[in-house]
């Protein structure tokens, strides 16, 4: 897919009240540090539109990407950060609760997980509660590039079995670096426009 333009559009805090946006939304989940903003930037050819941090935690509050005026990327604000604390965790929590249960236009829920490490209770509550909220998970496991090729399928199995995915539920390796597994998102996203 080409993409013309991209723009953060809607910033959302904890209080804030959510846009009523008309255009489809493909919003983006995963633990702080699992390269939700790279997968973001990646996905859109851009450098630095999604802030990247070595610091985990930094997106705070639920960003809108306008991509060429026909939909949205909505990127969550990462779960299992340590330094945050209980209080503001669970008020993150109801906000993304808040987000699926009300969103009119969200078509598609990717789960990022690091696909070096076996799913933490955090990304299993996570997967759990999406399902619940009645979306079947695009599991993207990042970070495939730090792997050997012949480690993948191991990995893979293991992130499957972790978070106890139906058979026929998605999973795709990823990489912000080599781009690998970029076509193929594309192609589920398309596929929905």
């Amino acid at each position: 897919m080409i993409i013309k333009s991209a723009k953060l559009e809607t910033v959302c805090g904890i209080t804030s009240k959510l846009p009523q946006n008309t255009c489809p939304e493909f919003a983006f989940a995963g633990k702080s540090n699992v390269g939700k903003s790279s997968m973001i930037n990646g996905m859109l050819g851009r450098k630095s539109l999604a802030r990247t941090s070595s610091q985990p935690g930094k997106t705070q509050t639920i960003n809108f990407y306008n991509v060429d005026r026909t939909f949205y990327f909505v990127d969550l604000p990462g779960y299992g950060y340590a330094k945050a604390s209980v209080e503001v965790k669970a008020k993150w929590g109801k906000m993304v609760e808040r987000y699926l249960k009300s969103s009119k236009m969200l078509e598609m829920v990717f789960l990022l997980i690091d696909i070096r490490h076996e799913p933490s209770e955090n990304d299993r509550t996570m997967y759990d509660w999406i399902v619940y909220n009645g979306y079947r998970p695009v599991i993207v496991a990042t970070k495939v590039d730090k792997l050997k090729r012949s480690q993948v399928p191991k990995h893979v199995k293991m992130v499957r079995e972790g978070l106890g995915m139906e058979k026929e539920d998605v999973l795709i390796p990823f990489s912000a670096e080599t781009k690998q597994g970029r076509e193929k998102l594309w192609e589920l996203i398309e596929g929905v426009l």
